[in-house]
């Protein structure tokens, strides 16, 4: 049933990109935008955000979509994902606030003097931090400054887009399938299987963040989950089993489809030309 809802998040974020390309007079076939999404899944898995590269180099091959115009629509569309993972946050830290708190509180410092220079220095390195973004002729800071645009842009063509809320309601379906994959998935272990919503929600926030962080959550997503678990009394060995579950079957899910996607992609398009 977790596989399965996956597979509903696939195909919702490739008919959700029709979305995207219409406006700018593009309708690729549905079957070509689906391969092309779970190939940038698989791609991800070797080298970290080259699959946004991998989707639009596929649409601009078999759909004759110009590649930096398909690329903007990508990170458009991360743009919505980035808000929506913030919402996630927002709603994890409401649903266990004190337990959050707790957490965060038991980490600081006796002494209130030693808690106040940590936030203000903090609050320095982010203002220099953003100062340096600004001035920095330096490689890293110029890709940022374009990124920081991109995603300005792509928030901008979403509020403008004629089928916004169609793209709304996909986005929020694509998220809750992403959550109830994680629901679902706590059955299989006897331990995980009485967690509450809020539990699940904590876990997936925390398993997303390994995710970005790392390349497709090797090793880190299981961990991650483990540590979130932990919260809610429940053991390394029940954490970990649940965390190596979500983790293999997906995985395991992006490597057969994507292969299968890359076999299939040019066969089904070789066909379709000699009809």
């Amino acid at each position: 049933m977790s596989l399965f809802l996956g597979v509903l998040s696939h195909f919702s974020r490739a008919y959700r990109w029709k979305f995207m390309l219409e406006p700018l007079g593009y309708k690729p076939k549905f079957l070509n935008s689906a391969m092309a999404v779970i190939i940038a899944y698989l791609v991800n898995l070797g080298i970290p955000r080259a699959g946004e590269l991998s989707r639009a180099a596929a649409l601009a091959e078999y759909e004759n979509v110009p590649f930096e115009k398909g690329f903007g629509t990508i990170v458009a569309e991360r743009v919505a994902d980035v808000l929506m993972y913030v919402l996630c946050i927002f709603l994890a830290f409401l649903a266990q606030y004190d337990l959050i708190k707790n957490e965060i509180t038991s980490r600081f410092p006796e002494n209130p003097i030693y808690t106040i220079v940590v936030v203000v220095s903090l609050g320095v390195g982010f203002y220099l931090f953003f100062q340096s973004i600004k001035k920095s002729q330096k490689p890293f800071f110029t890709k940022l400054r374009s990124f920081l645009s991109g995603l300005i842009v792509g928030i901008k063509s979403i509020l403008t887009m004629q089928k916004k809320w169609a793209f709304l309601g996909h986005t929020i379906f694509i998220w809750a399938m992403y959550i109830l994959m994680l629901y679902v998935a706590k059955f299989a272990i006897p331990e995980t299987a009485n967690l509450s919503i809020n539990a699940v929600l904590i876990s997936f926030v925390i398993g997303t963040f390994s995710y970005a962080a790392t390349n497709g959550g090797v090793g880190a997503y299981p961990i991650a989950i483990q540590q979130a678990l932990l919260l809610y009394g429940i053991s390394n060995a029940g954490g970990t089993s649940f965390g190596w579950i979500m983790w293999s079957s997906q995985t395991l899910m992006v490597l057969v489809f994507g292969g299968l996607s890359f076999l299939f992609l040019p066969i089904y398009n070789k066909s379709i030309r000699h009809r």
